[in-house]
């Protein structure tokens, strides 16, 4: 290898292509700015689409047992196409799995939740 006016090493012809495999392989930070971003929290959520993207609305349950007696009001909707939705359906996969492995299992039947045992068949005495 030579070395270059500015004290580099310039490597052999085959070395770029087997440092853009590296470079490939490790993941890319990207910044991001949230200092404007609206936090709003959701206990409710809705997924439809169309064959494009699909379409993500949020809202509050003010009744999270049983059946609204007034309509669920979506506060927030995002839309995204189905390649940014399968990097978040993973990236959620991923967070979910790693809250599980400290706190245990999620359990998302209310019912279940509320009144422990419901789902448990009761064992004979």
């Amino acid at each position: 290898m030579s070395e270059t006016q500015s004290g580099e090493t310039s490597a052999p012809a085959a070395a770029p292509a087997a440092a853009a495999q590296t470079q490939a392989q490790q993941p890319m930070q990207v910044q991001v700015n949230d200092e404007n971003a609206l936090a709003t929290y959701a206990n409710f959520c809705r997924v439809t689409g169309s064959p494009e993207e699909l379409i993500v609305d949020f809202g509050l349950n003010p009744q999270p047992i049983g059946v609204p007696k007034d309509p669920i009001q979506v506060k927030q909707r995002i839309i995204v196409n189905f390649f940014t939705a399968k990097r978040l359906l993973a990236a959620l996969q991923m967070s979910i799995a790693r809250h599980e492995a400290v706190f245990g299992v999620l359990e998302t039947d209310i019912n279940k939740r509320v009144r422990p045992g419901l789902g448990q068949q009761q064992s004979p005495s």
